[in-house]
């Protein structure tokens, strides 16, 4: 079977929703466009719009299991973005500007007794991602098939927030990727390092609540890894039906 992308999805705002896309173009050294352009900082994040901070100084899924439920849209034209969660009414606001309208949106998702969202940082030309690089998240859906194989019921892929999505490889053998290139569409990119799983992936993306014990799973397969992170070293156009080629 060739293996081709099946879905391609990107989060505007670090932790607070994705979006999907059908196509979208890479850069040489760039995080996937648009991709986690901004965070949220907590009240006692140090992070500034200077230089990447790691994802402890930023308010995530992690610790706030709500913030799953999040789909967001970009207007890139305006700056503009779109949130939508279930429980919360729908906003549209430009977060360069208009954070104080986010934060009073967005508090009463925040469980008790957590730092409180306080400030939205953006470092120009790299997303936030949480490798301490640009990277860019491949997942293969066999691999997620395999874990909800294991688990006994059905999971959402969006629980493991990747940005391209696989279909074809055998489950697990993106890890073999790692210090390979990967041709996706018109773009190269070189896989890095594999992505070890922290209890965001235990939040239902539908609903907001902690629903399945994502992390125990993966220690029955002897690791907590799912999906690989990769570097653009060719940009180019990539869209979903795209042939993937290991290199």
């Amino acid at each position: 079977m060739t293996a081709r992308v099946s879905g391609l999805w990107r989060f505007p705002i670090k932790s607070h929703g994705r979006e999907q896309l059908d196509r979208t173009d890479l850069r040489q050294g760039e995080c996937l466009p648009w991709d986690r352009a901004w965070a949220v900082a907590h009240e006692q994040s140090k992070a500034t719009n200077a230089e990447w901070s790691r994802c402890a100084a930023f308010t995530r899924v992690a610790s706030a299991p709500a913030l799953a439920a999040i789909t967001a849209a970009v207007d890139e034209g305006t700056t503009t973005v779109t949130l939508r969660h279930p429980e919360r009414p729908d906003l549209t606001f430009q977060p360069d500007q208009d954070a104080d309208a986010f934060l009073a949106w967005v508090r009463p998702l925040m469980p008790e007794g957590r730092a409180m969202p306080v400030r939205i940082v953006r470092v120009p030309g790299r997303g936030m991602t949480d490798a301490d690089f640009p990277s860019i998240t491949l997942c293969n859906t066999a691999s997620h098939a395999a874990v909800e194989q294991r688990i006994g019921q059905d999971l959402s892929i969006h629980r493991w927030r990747g940005n391209i999505w696989i279909d074809g490889p055998e489950p697990w053998s993106e890890f073999d990727w790692v210090g390979r290139d990967i041709r996706i569409g018109e773009a190269v990119l070189r896989v890095r390092e594999r992505t070890e799983r922290c209890m965001a992936t235990t939040a239902n993306p539908e609903t907001g609540a902690r629903d399945a014990d994502t992390l125990g799973t993966l220690d029955t397969f002897g690791h907590r890894d799912f999906s690989v992170q990769a570097e653009v070293v060719e940009g180019g156009a990539v869209a979903v039906g795209d042939k993937v080629e290991v290199l």
